[in-house]
């Protein structure tokens, strides 16, 4: 296989690393800066071109987008995707997972522990949302921050605000207010996961009354062996994102795990120091198993016939799907496919004839619009209440309606 890394640093570890296990494993390899790259836009024919010469064709893409090029390295990869290359990392994964507020947005919709996080704008608006999380101590983050980067720990609500005012200054940062959570100061987990499964684990230490735990601020590091519950929520973060290669950055929450972080592009020194596994090798084996399955945009893809689509719909008790068998149903007669079934944490895919629905799973399916319609559950209609008829007021309720000016004044909302 023919394999292009793309990376600002050739000599980096993690970079040197792959590179190394690519060859290893008997491909061709070469390291490229996405910075040098010029996007090709024409009708039906995207193309690259690299330090302004025509850009060959390779099997398989492996970013390491370093997060101060972001923007035009996912462009980049994204160029990739359009030309049918696969890429490990897409660039839906590597944007979403880059944004702190956007990723926990995402993961938030889920069953996946997460310190309680508040996002405020105004000045105004930060001491209410200090005393929704409990109060101090407050961690302020940075949104684009990396390795510890614009990470502040604000013990009164005091230095709290200053800080958030100065961060969100004349030209300054957008920043997310999180939990502290105490028991896990000073340390946190990273869990290497690899197409679905946690293939290394790590538990990073920080250095004297650092509350930051990142090996780039001194921190050591120490291998560990994950249990169901931290494993499952490493795996799922990552899925969730969309990404087969992630580092997923837990804290170790008295109640369990606590996920701070999902990283596209983690750093492998550490965790191969810590844990003495090969990392590298694992992800490019990882990226041999999946050449044949390149990112696809499934809603793009199975929609383009007109009246066709793709719904979830979930099953209600009480409901024409509930405790019945995908056979006794007969959905293939509606033009209907089950993709998948969601119960749970758990993902029943493909799922098989005699499959029987319970109340509250999932389904993912593809088909006629129409019945696919037909078999969502009704949406409930929202009661609006409506102020009382002239007919029914008094006086006193006349007026009550009516502003200083005479006009009406808005009925009270729902």
């Amino acid at each position: 296989m023919k394999i292009a890394i793309l990376s600002r640093g050739p000599d980096l570890y993690s970079t040197r690393r792959i590179r190394e296990a690519c060859a290893k494993r008997g491909h061709t390899v070469r390291i490229f800066n996405p910075l040098n790259f010029s996007l090709e836009l024409e009708q039906g024919k995207p193309a690259l071109s690299y330090k302004s010469k025509a850009f060959g064709s390779y099997d398989a893409v492996i970013p390491r987008i370093g997060a101060s090029v972001t923007a035009y390295g996912t462009a980049v990869v994204r160029q990739f995707e359009q030309m049918g290359v696969f890429c490990l990392a897409s660039s839906q994964a590597i944007v979403a997972s880059r944004d702190k507020l956007r990723s926990t947005q995402i993961l938030s919709r889920h069953r996946i522990g997460m310190p309680k996080t508040v996002v405020v704008r105004r000045p105004d608006g930060v001491l209410p949302a200090i005393e929704r999380m409990g109060g101090p101590p407050i961690v302020i983050k940075l949104l684009e921050g990396t390795q510890g980067i614009g990470v502040i720990l604000a013990d009164s609500t005091r230095v709290a605000q200053a800080i958030v005012e100065t961060l969100q200054g004349p030209g300054g940062k957008n920043v997310l207010l999180q939990q502290f959570v105490a028991e896990s100061r000073g340390r946190d987990i990273r869990a290497f996961v690899i197409g679905g499964s946690v293939v290394a684990a790590m538990r990073r230490v920080a250095r004297g009354d650092e509350f930051r735990s990142n090996v780039h601020r001194g921190g050591r590091v120490e291998r560990v062996d994950l249990d169901g519950e931290y494993s499952r929520t490493a795996v799922q973060a990552a899925q969730i994102l969309g990404l087969r290669v992630a580092g997923v950055d837990m804290l170790e929450g008295k109640d369990g795990p606590l996920v701070t972080e999902v990283n596209a592009s983690p750093g492998l020194e550490g965790i191969e120091h810590a844990t003495r596994i090969d990392v590298a090798d694992a992800i490019v084996a990882h990226a041999e198993d999946e050449i044949q399955f390149p990112e696809i945009d499934i809603r793009q893809r199975l929609t383009l016939k007109a009246g066709y689509g793709i719904l979830e719909i979930r099953v209600e008790e009480g409901g024409e799907l509930a405790h019945r068998s995908l056979e006794e149903l007969r959905l293939r007669d509606r033009d209907i496919i089950v993709l998948s079934i969601m119960r749970g944490d758990i993902t029943i895919p493909n799922p098989k004839g005699d499959r029987r629905l319970l109340p509250a799973d999932t389904l993912l399916c593809f088909g006629n619009a129409l019945h696919l319609k037909e078999l969502a559950p009704r949406m409930k209609k929202r009661v609006r209440r409506r102020p009382p008829s002239k007919a029914h007021l008094t006086p006193g309720d006349s007026g009550a309606l009516r502003g200083q000016t005479g006009r009406r004044a808005r009925p009270p909302e729902a």
